[in-house]
C-alpha cells in the first residue's frame, strides 16, 4: 500500500533524505511536484514536438550526431524539463505500444520475426519523425513505417542530464514504454 508524504521542499535536507533512505530502503520513491509558481519550468506538448524537430537528419550514418542539436537544447535548460522530455517521451511510446501498431510494423517482414526491442526502437523512429508523422501512425497503425529504427531518441535525455549535471541519469519514466507494458493497447 502506498504511503504519502508530503513535505515542501524547504524541509528536504539531507537527514531527511537519509531518513527516508533508512524507513524505506527498498521503496521505489515518486516525486511530484505541485504548485508551481512558474509556467516556465513546465514542458509543454509544443516545446517537446519543438526539441524533436531539432534532429539533424543530414547525418544519416552518425546517430550521435542527429540527436546533438536535441541534447544541446535541452541541457540548456532546468532539470525538470529533461525528465518531463523523457516522460512525454514515454507516454508518446507507450501509445505506439499496440498490437495492432506491431501486426503494421510486421505486415512487410518475410522472415516474420518479431522483436520487443526492434519494435520498441521502432516506435521511436515514428517519434523521431515528428507531431504529424506521429499522430498520422497513431490514429492509423497502417502508417507504421517499414523496417525503419531510431534506438537514439531513447538517450536524448540521459545525454543532456549528463552533459548539464556531469551525473548519471537515473530516472523512470512517467509510462513504461517496453513492449507490451500498455496492456489494454494489446487487448
Amino acid at each position: 500500500m502506498p504511503t504519502v508524504l508530503k513535505i515542501n521542499t524547504r524541509n528536504l535536507s539531507q537527514d531527511v533524505v537519509q531518513d527516508l533512505k533508512e524507513h524505506y530502503e527498498n521503496a521505489e520513491l515518486e516525486i511530484r511536484v505541485h504548485n508551481l509558481p512558474d509556467t516556465s519550468e513546465v514542458m509543454g506538448e509544443d516545446e517537446f514536438w519543438a526539441l524533436i524537430a531539432m534532429l539533424d537528419w543530414s547525418k544519416p550514418d552518425d546517430n550521435s550526431r542527429i540527436i546533438e542539436p536535441v541534447v544541446a537544447a535541452l541541457s540548456q535548460m532546468p532539470v525538470a524539463k529533461i525528465y518531463q522530455f523523457y516522460d512525454i517521451l514515454s507516454e508518446k511510446l507507450w501509445q505506439l505500444d499496440t498490437g495492432a501498431h506491431a501486426d503494421a510494423m510486421m505486415r512487410n517482414d518475410p522472415e516474420d520475426y518479431f522483436s520487443d526491442d526492434e519494435f520498441l526502437y521502432a516506435r521511436c523512429c515514428v517519434v523521431a519523425n515528428g507531431k504529424e508523422a506521429y499522430q498520422n501512425v497513431l490514429s492509423d497503425p497502417s502508417n507504421f513505417p517499414d523496417d525503419l529504427t531510431f534506438e537514439d531518441l531513447l538517450y536524448v535525455a540521459a545525454n543532456a542530464y549528463e552533459r548539464k549535471t556531469g551525473k548519471r541519469f537515473l530516472s523512470t519514466p512517467a509510462f513504461n514504454f517496453e513492449t507490451g507494458s500498455n496492456k489494454q493497447g494489446w487487448q
